[in-house]
């Protein structure tokens, strides 16, 4: 089907490249080890054809469509920290005055949620698409959020936590795979500086708890707390999820998505799939030469795309099974790096949420030991922390493009250092150490998360970067249920849950080393 085309056609020189070898792979980088891990799993048509598919978005560079899609991607990334830190900012005024028998179970709602819709949106924006996704996430988060603040008792607000929380776990999962979708390969490095938001999220949030919370909340020491001396987590729940649902409204009214040109050509539909490379170029000013003959020219010989209805009828019939999980374990290479993530983000997914879920209460209790645990220093030191995190993201973002460093190492450095500070807090004997601490937790937990959001989608082919991000969710959401239920069996006055929290860290950042694929510098299949 390429035989009209020029002899220095971009796609009869993809089409060559994947047809030697016995159309084994395309290889992305041939100098760097473990670079052809994620090629190797890839059916060879569609891997010529998400080249063909990299050179145009290469050519047409970073824009104004891009750009944008970085703003209202960065809505995601804010509300996937904002939400559960506003469980972490209210756990403690709702059980001063619903006075549960184990008040953990909110956190553990959360999870449940976070788990549920990790999987459902994660997966399903490779059956349905990742455009429905996008506009649906924030939405639902708005919604419930704001429903929660009439929460009559401890049940009912476990239960909104648990469905807002439903609407936040799809949002890195179906974000990070269409963002990273549709930008040149020159500027990748944006996925891991969009933490930045995730920083911003937690900063915004403290900021508005303290004169809410720090005012409006019975003191940790009262031994009564009536609805009317507790108004502040309603008011601050009511403020959040106002702010969520103008980013829906941002995302949703005044900016078009288009949905990702690698997925539509994973699903046979390679004319949409020109068709968006085109409306992109349009948006940012720039033309593209890329035809459906291009993508046609990566086809074997005789190759004839099953479009009619029972065709489609077939594919979604085929999406029921377990076929995009498979391709991710496909290969030795691939299986070992699909392995390794999914560890990496289950051993986080228990430590962060062990120590950080829980931290307004702890410093609350250890304040009252060291004589300072009023309500309105537990937010300022709150917010403090989180002010920390902004530079620390900044600084991933930096740190990924180093030759010395990488996306491994900047990853390894940061997980291990953020279970040091853990250790370190439990030798604190004042308030003002025990902030010293929490700030050096901060920073490098949120260097930590900066690479980890950024580094995970590069890792999986774009069929199964929704199942490959999914899986990567879902193994931290399922570890992220142990935490509560871990916290209501373990004394949170004492150093046993930042003990093992620490732990979990370290033995995150050992296992980084043990990835075989390092993704600097190498364009997205």
């Amino acid at each position: 089907m390429g035989s009209d085309k020029n002899d220095n056609s971009p796609a009869e020189d993809v089409t060559s490249a994947a047809a030697s070898a016995s159309r084994e792979r395309v290889i992305v980088d041939h100098k760097a080890d473990g670079a052809d891990v994620l090629t190797r799993a890839l059916d060879p048509v569609y891997e010529a054809k998400a080249t063909v598919l990299n050179h145009a978005i290469q050519e047409i560079g970073m824009g104004w469509y891009q750009w944008q899609l970085f703003i209202v991607v960065g809505f995601g990334w804010a509300s996937d920290n904002l939400w559960p830190i506003i469980t972490s900012l209210i756990f403690t005024p709702v059980a001063n005055e619903f006075s549960p028998s184990r008040p953990p179970l909110l956190s553990l709602a959360q999870n449940i949620g976070l788990l549920a819709g990790a999987m459902f949106w994660g997966f399903g924006c490779d059956i349905f698409g990742r455009k429905l996704a996008f506009n649906l996430t924030l939405g639902l988060t708005a919604v419930w959020g704001l429903v929660a603040a009439s929460a009559p008792n401890f049940a009912a607000i476990g239960v909104f936590a648990a469905l807002w929380s439903f609407g936040v776990g799809g949002n890195l999962p179906v974000d990070s795979a269409i963002f990273l979708e549709f930008l040149p390969a020159s500027h990748q490095y944006l996925l891991t500086v969009l933490s930045v938001d995730w920083a911003l999220a937690q900063v915004i949030a403290n900021l508005i708890a303290w004169p809410l919370l720090g005012n409006l909340t019975c003191e940790q020491d009262a031994e009564t707390c009536t609805r009317g001396e507790n108004m502040g987590w309603r008011y601050f729940i009511i403020t959040m999820g106002g702010l969520t649902l103008i980013m829906f409204a941002i995302r949703f009214l005044l900016f078009t998505i288009f949905e990702s040109p690698k997925y539509l050509m994973g699903k046979g539909r390679d004319e949409d799939a020109v068709r968006v490379i085109h409306e992109v170029a349009r948006r940012n000013g720039k033309t593209s030469n890329l035809s459906i003959e291009d993508l046609r020219a990566c086809e074997p010989e005789g190759y004839v795309a099953q479009t009619d209805a029972a065709a489609a009828i077939k594919r979604h019939l085929e999406k029921l099974d377990l076929g995009h999980v498979k391709a991710l374990f496909s290969t030795r290479g691939l299986a070992l790096s699909t392995g390794l993530i999914m560890a990496i983000w289950a051993l986080i997914g228990l430590a962060y949420p062990l120590y950080n879920a829980f931290l307004p209460y702890i410093q609350a209790t250890r304040g009252a030991d060291f004589g300072d645990g009023s309500t309105y220093l537990t937010y300022r030191n709150s917010l403090i922390i989180s002010v920390l995190g902004v530079p620390g993201a900044l600084l991933g973002g930096w740190m990924i493009e180093l030759p010395a460093l990488g996306r491994k190492g900047t990853l390894a450095i940061s997980t291990v250092l953020t279970g040091v500070f853990l250790y370190g807090s439990t030798t604190a004997l004042t308030s003002e150490s025990l902030l010293g601490w929490n700030c050096g937790f901060s920073f490098c937990s949120n260097v930590m998360y900066a690479v980890l959001y950024g580094f995970t989608p590069e890792l999986f082919p774009t069929p199964q970067r929704g199942t490959g991000n999914a899986l990567a969710a879902t193994a931290n959401r399922i570890f992220g249920i142990m935490a509560p239920i871990i916290a209501m069996f373990a004394n949170l006055e004492t150093a046993a849950p930042v003990y093992t929290s620490g732990a979990l860290f370290i033995a995150a950042g050992l296992l980084v080393l043990a990835m075989p694929f390092e993704s600097r510098g190498k364009a997205a299949m």
